[in-house]
């Protein structure tokens, strides 16, 4: 299927061409015709695989084919999205599919200056884009008007959930119209999710292209076991020797986020982090830097691991293993993007084997381990020696050195494979 069998309106097809998009994802492929029918849709897909298309081509396709009655424009479509990040993303989003029609939106936002938001809010608007924590705050300024909207969309739901917005979800809702079309996407389908569509949505579709806390399989995966003193050398490393492309690290702290910027940069390694101490202003100037290339590396908490869309990231590396082993998911989830080849690598210390062994259970998976050269982790003699070249490329680590190596490596494999246990 092209996106032309799709029946779009001839302005978003355009936009679509433009954008370079020639087939729909499997998800665009699944949600679209069900929006363009108006039915409510649960959907359930991984991070990176079009989420955003899915549900704003087909609502922009409704408001091209039933334009607004009277002049002053009103808001006719509100997307919630549990961050500041994913909000300008798909605001983004939107502005691109309909930038050869009149419809004009905004987004809102916390953390800045609220003066430049009323100000497009007043000039009036046809979708709205906000973060809940904001959007209330406007509305109890009187600001906002969500009487008429007509499709509300409630994306990354798992993730707002986490974040506690349940409460500030259902405030929102009470003031829209119960006659509307609601659209709930999320990375996975938890019982409370189920809970939260019964509540908000009706009779809706339900749409799925992955098992729930599945990964995408155009991500090589591999844990590196080294102990937590060793992992910022073992970085450094990676990067120099190997010159790998655009990377996103990951830490579970703002001060470690901090502490692996200054380490890097030290080494002549360009890097920024962002993270929830960061000014907005601060943290979206990081953003652009990273993505012209400017930076090399942006290291960033969990608050990065959700909604960005950044083209061409090669690889992700988890400093720390995620607690919650669902992060793992979202953050790998930021390379091999549209079907694109990506590199996740994952430092584990002795402390981490715990989580570690959460994430392969969620997954399903029994991930490639090597040992860190350097401080490694307990027994772990039976796993390959690491090279950075081993983890980047670990398809082809057996027979590529000298006949020795190769002998060693082959007396390795002939052993009871390697197990993380917690």
């Amino acid at each position: 299927m092209n996106f032309s069998d799709l029946n779009l309106h001839s302005a978003l097809n355009r936009a679509v061409k433009a954008e370079g998009y020639v087939q729909p994802t499997p998800i665009q492929e699944l949600a679209i015709p069900h929006v363009l029918n108006g039915r409510d849709v649960l959907g359930c897909a991984q991070t990176g695989t079009g989420k955003t298309a899915a549900f704003a081509l087909p609502v922009l396709h409704r408001m091209l084919n039933e334009p607004q009655k009277g002049k002053r424009r009103y808001i006719r479509v509100l997307a919630l999205a549990p961050t500041r990040e994913l909000a300008i993303q798909i605001g983004s989003s939107f502005s691109a599919y309909s930038k050869f029609t009149d419809l004009c939106g905004t987004v809102i936002y916390g953390g800045v200056n609220q003066n430049p938001q009323v100000k497009a809010l007043q000039r009036g608007i046809d979708i709205l884009v906000a973060t809940p924590g904001r959007l209330l705050d406007l509305i109890g300024q009187g600001y906002v008007n969500l009487g008429r909207v007509e499709t509300f969309i409630l994306d990354e739901a798992d993730r707002m959930l986490d974040m506690g917005f349940i409460h500030d979800i259902k405030q929102i809702a009470k003031r829209i119209p119960t006659k509307r079309q609601t659209l709930l996407f999320s990375a996975t389908v938890a019982p409370r999710i189920q809970e939260l569509a019964t509540e908000m949505l009706d009779r809706p579709e339900e749409v799925s292209t992955a098992p729930s806390a599945t990964t995408v399989e155009g991500i090589e995966q591999s844990i590196v076991m080294v102990e937590r003193p060793g992992k910022i050398d073992l970085l450094i490393r990676l990067i120099q020797r190997e010159n790998i492309g655009r990377t996103l690290v990951f830490s579970r702290t703002k001060h470690g986020a901090d502490k692996i910027v200054h380490k890097l940069s030290k080494a002549s390694i360009s890097a920024s982090a962002i993270h929830g101490n960061k000014s907005q202003n601060n943290r979206q100037a990081a953003l652009a830097a990273f993505k012209r290339g400017k930076v090399h590396v942006l290291v960033a908490t969990d608050i990065a691991s959700r909604g960005l869309d950044i083209d061409d990231v090669t690889h992700v590396i988890n400093f720390d293993i995620p607690h919650e082993p669902e992060a793992y998911v979202h953050r790998i989830g930021r390379t091999g993007r549209a079907g694109a080849h990506g590199i996740a690598i994952s430092f584990c210390s002795a402390e981490e084997r715990k989580d570690l062994h959460s994430i392969q259970s969620l997954i399903n998976q029994r991930l490639p381990i090597h040992a860190g050269s350097g401080q490694e982790v307990g027994h772990i003699e039976e796993a390959p020696v690491f090279t950075p070249l081993e983890i980047r490329k670990p398809a082809k680590r057996s027979g590529q050195n000298s006949t020795g190596s190769a002998r060693r490596r082959s007396r390795r494999h002939r052993r009871k494979p390697v197990s993380v246990r917690p």
